[in-house]
């Protein structure tokens, strides 16, 4: 099978064929198949993006190539199989995990109930590394990324005409950000360009009143001076920093997607509680687009919000339909 490319329709294949593919770690390629994938057996898809560009959010190298693998859809993680992270990570899948199929394709045929529980059981009893000082330890794409991933050069151009010539991104999307890498790389050489983008004045940031937001909620984002006001002389409240990617959303309207409790931590694979507000805003992601070391990357993560940078709103009028 050539490789995927952005528009092609796929199937996931059966529980038995991507058994075949896995080692005794559930894993290919060091790339792990995780518990929450196996549902998606026999769904037909779409492939959104390949993974040769990704960014590294674990040693912050710049970005990883991880081989032979694609992005498909909307799909994100829900977390079930890794003490219910709320990450929402967008899964990579393996090429041989899938198989290229036409319009005119039959569909295969119902999958064998003894081979999905034979994948679900292996995917979750390799969802965790055990017990490290009486805490446990999950594991998942994203803990395993730089094993599974290979490091791109900032320096060496390929990588990114590779994400034009796969058609991962648009020629329009390819000048757009590559256009702006060359600004903010020579302004970051010079020493000119901000990071953090936003940097309070103290060493401690302000406890800011809460807003009990719950999913559903209308918020608009407050100001960058506002916002700057919340932050330490590190661009953090309460350990929370503002990224750049988070910038453009400045001023705008958005719906509470979900309130953030826990999380599995990259580095360590530790499942954090968070007992502080933090939530996620729909429709906002990381594009890929404002940060070195981040460029056109596909992963699309979810920013974590404070409350205090946002202000509750009234639910925006609805458009009137035309007759």
């Amino acid at each position: 099978m050539r490789s995927l490319r952005r528009g092609d329709t796929v199937e996931v294949r059966t529980a038995q064929e991507i058994l075949a593919t896995l080692d005794e770690r559930g894993e290919l390629d060091a790339l792990p198949f995780m518990p929450e994938m196996v549902p998606y057996c026999g769904r037909r898809l779409t492939v959104d993006r390949r993974a040769s560009k990704v960014c590294d959010t674990i040693a912050y190298s710049g970005s990883l190539d991880i081989a032979d693998s694609v992005l498909l859809d909307e799909l994100r993680c829900d977390g079930a199989g890794h003490g219910g992270c709320q990450a929402e990570c967008r899964y990579y899948w393996k090429e041989a995990w899938l198989r290229r199929v036409g319009p005119d394709d039959p569909h295969s045929g119902p999958d064998d109930a003894e081979a999905t529980e034979k994948l679900l059981r292996l995917a979750t009893a390799n969802a965790t590394n055990g017990l490290e000082d009486s805490a446990l330890r999950y594991r998942c794409q994203a803990t395993q990324a730089l094993a599974a991933g290979t490091s791109l050069s900032t320096k060496d151009p390929r990588p990114y005409l590779r994400e034009l010539t796969s058609r991962n991104v648009s020629v329009g999307r390819f000048s757009r950000v590559m256009g702006r890498a060359i600004v903010y790389e020579t302004q970051q050489k010079l020493g000119r360009l901000p990071n953090p983008p936003l940097r309070g004045m103290g060493p401690s940031s302000p406890k800011l009143p809460t807003l009990e937001l719950k999913p559903g909620d209308w918020v608009r984002v407050k100001s960058p001076s506002e916002i700057r006001s919340t932050l330490n002389d590190k661009g953090k409240n309460r350990g929370l920093w503002f990224d750049r990617e988070m910038l453009p959303f400045c001023g705008e309207t958005f719906q509470v997607r979900r309130r953030i409790d826990r999380l599995v931590d990259e580095t360590s694979g530790a499942l954090i509680e968070l007992t502080s507000d933090c939530v996620t805003l729909e429709g906002t992601v990381c594009s890929g687009e404002r940060s070195t070391g981040r460029w056109m990357c596909p992963r699309a993560i979810y920013p974590y919000w404070r409350e205090g940078w946002l202000e509750r709103v009234e639910r925006p009028p609805c458009e009137v339909s035309q007759p």
